[in-house]
């Protein structure tokens, strides 16, 4: 049997552009939307949500070319831009009924928050970010570290054919060692490390399309919002390891230049955090959603 989110009633809805998303419901009250990360389902949401939900409808949608939602074929840059899949999540609220809702996301889907943030700040009441850099500063730090602390941001941002070719060939030791290098032996029961590994190996052009996306046009969508001076209006949370400190970069400064109503964390779990501190995430979320 496929585990999901306990309590949670799945449903598809429509996003942009005829796609549909696969979207676990439950709870009652203001709407909360929770985003995965790489390489990762709305599963990742399971010990997280159903106690966000005892005050709020918390809805968990895999992203458009990942889980169970469509994964169109990549036509132009933008079909997986992080300004599409955005526009995705505020379309399938918006079909659940929700016009405003608060927003968080892990990694990819933290991504993904920003840039729904910054282009429907009238439907994104407070905004939660865990474990990543916005997409511009990502890459200008990287342009001064280690290759072997993010080559696979590389790999997927070549042009389509090799990288997909060569992910397809061994899927699962690639995504596999991501869910090994960045989480604590023994994090993920086995069945939802299966489940991660079956989405992933089965949606690996979509996946090099994200990832692609952010190495172009995501940039470029950034650095135009950088130059116009658009920052995020609402209240914002940020969880992060403290990457700041081992590569040398104050990462509340740079979240700072984007989100003025700032409240930047570093916490002692991994990069799986929702899944390795699910207590300190809702503590987290609870407070931000108070301010």
């Amino acid at each position: 049997m496929t585990p999901d989110i306990p309590g949670s009633t799945r449903t598809r809805v429509p996003g942009t552009d005829g796609v549909e998303l696969s979207v676990a419901v439950l709870g009652s009250g203001p709407a909360l939307v929770l985003l995965h990360g790489f390489p990762q389902t709305s599963l990742m949401w399971r010990l997280v949500a159903p106690a966000l939900a005892a005050d709020h409808t918390v809805l968990c949608p895999d992203l458009r070319g990942y889980g169970a939602s469509d994964a169109p074929g990549a036509t132009g840059p933008d079909t997986y831009s992080a300004r599409t899949m955005a526009a995705d999540v505020v379309a399938a609220a918006r079909a659940l009924g929700h016009e405003r809702f608060a927003l968080a996301g892990h990694d990819r889907g933290a991504l993904v928050a920003v840039r729904a943030g910054l282009d429907s700040p009238d439907a994104v009441t407070h905004l939660c970010s865990l474990d990543v850099l916005p997409t511009l500063d990502s890459w200008d730090i990287l342009s001064g570290v280690r290759a072997s602390v993010a080559w696979h941001l590389y790999l997927m941002a070549q042009p389509p054919g090799l990288p997909e070719a060569m992910i397809t060939a061994t899927a699962d030791a690639f995504f596999g060692s991501f869910l090994d290098g960045w989480g604590r032996e023994g994090l993920f029961p086995a069945d939802v490390r299966a489940e991660y590994l079956r989405a992933s190996r089965e949606r690996v052009p979509s996946i090099v399309a994200d990832y692609r996306a952010s190495a172009g046009v995501d940039l470029e969508h950034d650095a135009a919002d950088r130059a116009a001076g658009r920052r995020l209006t609402m209240p914002v949370t940020v969880l992060q390891q403290d990457w700041g400190a081992a590569l040398g970069f104050d990462a509340a400064a740079l979240w700072r230049a984007w989100a003025p109503d700032l409240d930047h964390r570093t916490v002692a779990a991994g990069h799986f955090m929702a899944e390795e501190a699910p207590d300190v995430v809702v503590g987290a979320l609870r407070d931000l959603l108070a301010r």
